[in-house]
């Protein structure tokens, strides 16, 4: 009889920060991976830090901007096939504190807003395959099973 071993997941964060009917995304920079495309605010979560905090932490670290948890707005959960299975939390900001800035130019070239209607062409795939859900008003989805 094989032994079976629990799979330890890796989760992340994703941050839409909307003005209205835009969010902002960063250009990814000198990370190795996706070198270009846009991506939303997003990082990992670390140990002992519930997803709320985690999303506060990142907001804080990588945009500059104070978001208090009850600000943060479930939008949607991804089980990703990436690096043998992440689970990536989406979540909605519609209220914040301060103005967006780059604060990590080393993995960022620039921060833009564009409307969820007219994402951009150069988006990670399963970014945009998580905004679509989100629109359509589906809570989860799988992606590269």
């Amino acid at each position: 009889m094989t032994a079976s071993h629990r799979h330890q997941l890796t989760a992340d964060v994703h941050l839409l920060l909307l003005d209205g009917d835009q969010v902002l995304f960063g250009r990814r920079q000198n990370t190795g991976y996706e070198d270009g495309a846009y991506h939303l605010p997003s990082g990992h979560l670390e140990a002992g830090e519930s997803v709320i905090a985690a999303l506060v932490r990142e907001a804080k670290e990588e945009i500059g901007v104070t978001i208090e948890p009850e600000a943060v707005e479930f939008a949607h959960v991804m089980h990703n096939s990436s690096s043998g299975g992440r689970a990536a939390f989406f979540f909605a900001v519609r209220k914040w504190d301060g103005e967006p800035d780059n604060r990590e130019p080393d993995k960022c070239s620039e921060l833009a807003w564009f409307p969820l209607d007219e994402l951009p062409t150069h988006l990670i795939a399963y970014c945009r395959t998580a905004l679509e859900h989100i629109a359509a008003g589906q809570p989860f989805s799988t992606y590269g099973w």
